[in-house]
């Protein structure tokens, strides 16, 4: 990732989104994503695993008009995950790269973001 100039960024464990998430009472998933914000313009998100932060994605698309360049959303399970992948696949202003049901997970996500760096540069040594 560093080759193509990209930073990967995850605050979940970030103390300040865990207040924000216990102040607001959503998920800490949910409170990072609220504070990328329009940070996540022109980026690449990729969640493999809180359908919580997939839903808030698309809801800073909709309502706040954040345009992520591309949405990788694979969360895994059985509690929203399939429902936040349809949402994505119907979101209609970003593009996006899902997979159908509750299958999923981190793995996936990260293998799809390497499978897009393949495709624009596949001359690895």
């Amino acid at each position: 990732l560093a080759s193509f100039g990209g930073e990967v960024h995850c605050l979940i464990a970030d103390a300040e989104v865990a207040e924000q998430a216990k102040a607001e009472g959503i998920t800490r998933s949910m409170a990072a994503m609220r504070r990328f914000g329009k940070k996540l313009d022109g980026s690449i998100v990729a969640i493999g695993n809180a359908p919580t932060a997939l839903f808030e994605v698309l809801r800073l698309v909709r309502e706040e008009g954040v345009r992520p360049a591309c949405i990788v959303g694979i969360p895994v399970g059985f509690v929203g995950a399939a429902d936040s992948k349809k949402e994505l696949a119907e979101n209609g202003m970003v593009p996006y790269i899902t997979v159908e049901g509750t299958k999923g997970g981190s793995p996936i996500a990260a293998a799809a973001i390497n499978a897009m760096m393949y495709l624009i540069n596949n001359d690895r040594g």
